[in-house]
């Protein structure tokens, strides 16, 4: 049913069967109360959906039906929360069959029974149900409300109990303190019975009684209750007394658009404009003359008026719907005074709630033409000013309510009004929905904008440019908000009446905004607006900013630097494109000003550091001047203070910032470097490497990385030694991973743009003589694991390895490929493919394939190239179930062996189910194919042998490579050489197995177990060996390693039933199982050597420890 939330009609057709088909259950005397209480859940939840009002009108509602119902709900026990939902939907039932057209009292009956009893009345009983259902606290309270409404307002139940009922209604009103949730609850019903039944019932019935209400409620100051629904309850109520009191007239005085048609807006046919059915000024005043208004209304009023600066949306909501209503009602005179009333919300001194309330109030008087065009010239600026109401509040802000309901205000007027009245102020409304439709932080907001513009094109006709813009910013599109930014406000710019309107915009309210995020896109959206009105921007935007960049308010300065930048840089480029230099363009108070601007703040930083960037790319005639000088001393200051800054955006910015300092300012001639700068900017970043503080380090190393080549040339060997060398120690030292992370990086960009060649010199290009060592380098940052807190950091710097290595690759063998020797560094790079991170193995494998598959530049030299190039197609690396099955293949290749099998192992012996299921069985799959080829199997098996052994200590390796060794044991993959007695395979693992003995680890020795147990398939002394290791372990001091080991050698006696003699099989199994293994050492010794004894193994012995 949720489906249908929301088209809830599309169920029409079908509740009338779906009804009678649940309540042929409900009325069968064969179903149990069990399913009755089902059909009823069933029903409330398509009541749900669809609604109450709409459901509750197809229950069977004929004078049969009154009393089974009634005395259904009887039955019914008000406390239990399971069946919560025949209670309510048999209050449903009852209000409708309540409605019958005879007088109750003729189902009564004889009110004797046989018993001499009287019986209850039906008028009674309902009502006394009604009145047991109010004060409830779950949802048949709400539904008791409604059965109220129906049932008060019949002619025979309002003349005898309508008065009774209203003093019970008001009594329980108040006796409640409203403090405890009893009470809550209880006020809660009576409220809303209340309402509903001044809602629905005759004002003739009602009006006696109305003045006695107001003075309950008023006593007892619901607005000043913390519960929003008992607020929204009191003005729900109050509104339906202010419309008891006023006659239910029409207002003659209203205005009344004529034709609403979209086809006539459309065909631009508002020069036909229907007449208006005004009533003439005379007839209104004649008509207005007996209007007596009672004194009660101005107390109702501002009631609803103050409900409409509380602090919750619902009751502010309601306020404003009893503002519209009642309103509605009033004289002219009177309604232009609530007019005003409403606009003295729009105050600077009142809080957002009572602007939220201001808008939705005026929306509902403008809705029902309650607001006339008179009023509009002093509506319209306050719902400009809504549009981009923002209040600052601590650390983010409030007004996104107030905005959207302001959209909610030019979505009214847009069908309340003959587009002659909104003539005057479409230019105002347009630019400021468009200017909320592309540039507000909030997506409500600007989708609330897009959908209040489009129905004014659509119904107005008269918006400049609409069709266009509307297909452009539509309700989607302005999801995005970098879109928004960078490229719709781009478009509808280029439209003149809105060119001027959104640069403002983004001067006055969004470069001072408080989220950052949004700064920065504002600075980059008046960059793209800048050749929309260039001129506008140099003599009045950039003079009017640069104040604010030199000014106290920290946001306000970050975005004005900010936006001095793109705009410079903007101009720059459309001067470039007529041969202008900037200088022409910008006043030279303007460039002396841009000079000055120079911030030493940390939140500045950055924005400094793209300023720098931004005139240097602008080519402002600085050079020589001391401006340069400062700007390095901050560039300088800025990498040695990174730690001392949070978020790591501001190292990009220095970066790109040195970068084009260098290269406007540094060069002597085009491709020649100052000497003195350079020598010291390189000597300062390198000794920045060797920092104790880990961001100073990948600043320096980003700095040179990102130096221009003039810079680098005959300071090459130099700089990649201070990388080379920090790359190296820090990585021995498991210190600074993202330093090394950048250097690494930073080696590649240094190598490619000094560029290859094969005779060249070492300091100033890649050559023969340092390709080794960069190639060291990147291979052994391959090889990096580095674990903290974080987790496998190393995966960082292998990451910025592998890119760094294609980048360097294809460079030499575009320009130097005699010098490329790629057999290393593909067996690596296999080894990172088959490993178990997703995105990593991705990364190793796409590397992998663009070397391989590289035709221009060919990359030399590659080994068993053809093989490669046959085994791997296209395929998704970051999919274990696809790359496994390809990447097992290379374990056939020799040299790819033993670096793919490095990378497998810990694939396999992986604790993801899907990386180690896919990669296992890949593995097992290739193991399969090679039983019967002898050479094949052996030379795998010394591969294995020479991972174990390389690898004893490496503990990242170590237990994986155990748990894929118990694997490949126990799928009987080396079973051929388990025939053979003493197989040297078996002998060397064992031997290698038994360095773990004495280990303190509880994961590797666990995995030994397993290993240990594999092993004893195969034949020969060695078998004795294996029992021999896995006894010792039964006296492990370790409690749960000696249970293990228990528990394996017993499935392994199930397993391999040839290791004991079959008269002792039975013993040594029963007291592997029943003895407690995890007992002291001198019990579980004991036992231990019955099976030494049983197994025909040397007991072994305990080792006396020499005191020297």
């Amino acid at each position: 049913m949720n489906r249908y939330q929301e088209q809830p009609h599309l169920l029409d057709p079908h509740l009338e069967w779906m009804l009678s088909l649940i309540l042929d259950f409900v009325r069968s005397e064969k179903s149990p109360p069990s399913l009755v209480h089902l059909g009823f859940k069933f029903l409330y939840i398509i009541c749900k959906v669809r609604g109450y009002k709409i459901f509750m009108q197809l229950f069977p509602h004929e004078v049969a039906d009154v009393h089974p119902v009634l005395d259904l709900l009887s039955r019914q026990d008000p406390r239990d929360s399971e069946t919560w939902e025949t209670r309510y939907m048999l209050l449903l039932w009852l209000s409708m069959a309540c409605l019958i057209p005879f007088h109750l009292s003729r189902l009564d009956g004889h009110l004797e029974s046989d018993s001499g009893k009287t019986r209850e009345p039906i008028m009674d009983r309902i009502l006394a149900i009604a009145k047991s259902y109010l004060v409830v606290t779950d949802s048949p309270r709400y539904a008791a409300s409604v059965l109220i409404s129906k049932f008060m307002t019949r002619p025979d139940v309002k003349q005898k109990r309508l008065g009774d009922f209203l003093d019970w209604s008001l009594t329980t009103i108040s006796q409640t303190n409203g403090q405890s949730l009893r009470d809550i609850m209880v006020l809660d019903g009576a409220l809303q019975s209340l309402a509903k039944l001044f809602k629905h019932g005759k004002r003739d019935d009602l009006l006696q009684y109305a003045p006695t209400v107001l003075q309950c409620l008023e006593q007892k100051h619901l607005p000043e209750s913390s519960e929003a629904m008992l607020r929204k309850l009191g003005v729900k109520l109050i509104q339906r007394l202010g419309l008891t009191f006023l006659k239910p007239r029409l207002a003659t005085w209203r205005y009344q658009r004529g034709s609403r048609s979209l086809a006539a807006n459309l065909a631009m046919s508002q020069s036909t404009t229907a007449t208006d059915d005004v009533t003439s000024e005379t007839e209104i005043q004649e008509q207005e003359e007996d209007y007596d208004i009672p004194e009660e209304v101005e107390m109702v009023i501002e009631y609803l008026l103050v409900g409409l600066k509380d602090k919750e949306t619902i009751v502010r909501w309601s306020a404003a719907k009893g503002i519209g209503r009642v309103t509605g009602r009033l004289p002219k005179e009177l309604a232009d005074e609530v007019v005003g009333s409403v606009m003295d919300c729009f105050s600077f001194q009142e809080t957002d709630n009572a602007w939220h309330g201001g808008c939705l109030a005026l929306a509902e008087l403008g809705r029902r033409g309650l607001l006339l065009p008179s009023r509009l010239t002093h509506v319209v600026p306050l719902i400009i000013k809504s549009l981009t109401y923002e209040e600052k509040r601590g650390a983010c802000s409030v007004g996104s309510n107030v905005r959207d309901a302001a959209c909610y205000v030019c979505w009214s007027f847009a069908r309340a009004y003959e587009p002659k009245e909104l003539n005057p102020f479409v230019t105002q409304i347009a630019s400021a929905l468009l200017v909320t439709a592309v540039f507000d932080r909030n997506v409500s907001c600007r989708k609330a904008a897009s959908a209040a513009f489009q129905e004014n094109v659509g119904r107005q006709g008269t918006f400049p440019y609409g069709i266009d813009i509307v297909t452009a910013a539509d309700y989607y599109a302005v999801g995005n908000l970098n879109n928004c930014y960078l490229n719709i406000s781009v478009y509808i710019a280029s439209f003149p009446e809105y060119t001027k309107a959104m640069i403002d915009h983004l001067i006055t309210m969004k470069i001072n905004h408080w989220d950052g995020v949004i700064r920065e896109l504002a600075t980059k959206a008046l960059h793209n607006l800048t050749p929309q009105a260039p001129d506008y921007m140099a003599t009045t935007v950039l003079p009017q900013l640069l104040p604010v960049a030199v000014g106290i308010d920290l946001h306000g300065r970050h975005g004005a630097i900010l936006a001095c930048a793109e705009i410079t840089h903007a101009l720059y480029k459309l001067g470039f494109q007529t041969n202008r230099p900037v200088v022409d363009i910008i006043s030279s108070e303007c460039v002396d000003a841009l000079k000055n601007i120079h911030q030493t703040v940390q939140l500045m930083r950055p924005a400094m550091c793209s300023l720098i960037e931004k005139l240097s790319i602008s080519k402002m005639p600085f050079k020589n001047d001391p401006v340069i000088n400062g700007w390095q001393w901050l560039i300088d200051d800025t990498i040695k203070t990174l730690h001392l800054v949070s978020h790591g955006a501001k190292d990009v910015a220095v970066v790109s910032a040195l970068c084009a300092l260098c290269e406007e300012y540094y060069q002597t001639q085009p491709g020649q470097a100052d000497a003195q700068i350079q020598e010291v900017l390189v000597s300062q970043y390198i000794e920045g490497l060797k920092s104790p503080q880990l961001l100073t380090r990948s600043g320096s190393a980003l700095a040179l990385g990102c130096l221009p080549r003039f810079m680098i040339h005959t300071k090459m060997k130099q700089i990649l030694e201070g990388l080379q060398q920090m790359c190296t120690v820090s990585q021995k030292e498991g210190s600074f991973t993202e330093a090394r992370r950048d250097a690494v990086r930073a080696v590649a960009q240094v190598c490619v743009k000094a560029g290859a060649c094969a005779q060249g010199s070492p300091d100033s290009t890649l050559c023969s003589e340092n390709i080794a060592e960069v190639y060291g380098t990147l291979l052994k940052s391959m090889n990096d694991y580095t674990k903290d807190s974080r987790g496998d950091v190393g995966a960082w710097v292998r990451e910025a390895a592998m890119a760094s290595l294609m980048d360097v690759t294809m460079l030499v063998a575009s320009s130097a490929p005699e010098i490329l020797s790629p057999e290393i560094m593909m067996c690596c790079l296999a080894q990172l493919a088959a490993e178990k991170i997703d995105r990593y193995r991705a990364c190793a494998g796409n590397t992998f394939l663009r070397l391989l598959h590289s035709t221009e530049p060919a990359v030399p030299h590659i080994p068993h190239q053809e093989e490669l190039l046959s085994i791997f197609p296209v395929l998704n690396w970051n999919a274990s179930s696809q790359a496994f099955q390809y990447i097992t293949q290379l374990l056939g290749l020799t040299q790819y062996q033993y670096h793919t099998l490095l990378g497998l192992t810990v694939s396999v012996g992986d604790i993801t189910e899907s990386t180690v299921h896919f990669s296992s069985q890949s593995l097992f799959d290739y193991l399969k194919g090679i039983q019967n080829n002898n050479t094949a199997l052996t030379q795998f098996g010394d591969t294995l042998l020479s991972i174990f052994r390389d690898n004893l200590r490496n503990d990242r390796v170590v237990v994986p490579f155990l748990k894929m060794l118990n694997q490949i044991l126990a799928n009987s993959c080396f079973e051929s050489f388990t025939t053979q007695e003493n197989h040297q395979f078996c002998v060397d693992l064992l031997d290698l197995c038994k360095e773990f003995k004495k280990s303190r680890d509880i994961s590797k020795l666990r995995a030994c177990i397993a290993v240990f147990c594999g092993l004893i398939q195969f034949q020969g002394e060695v078998r004795k060996q294996v029992l021999s290791q896995l006894l010792m372990l039964l006296c492990n001091p370790f409690p749960v390693i000696r249970k293990t080991t228990a528990s394996q050698m017993y499935e392994m006696l199930l397993t391999y039933d040839d290791v004991i003699d079959s008269e002792v099989l039975d013993d040594a199994m029963t007291l592997l199982s029943d003895v407690n293994w995890e007992s002291d050492l001198t019990t579980v010794r004991v036992h231990r050597n019955q099976l030494c004894d049983w197994l025909g193994v040397p007991r072994p012995q305990l080792v006396t420890k020499v005191t020297i």
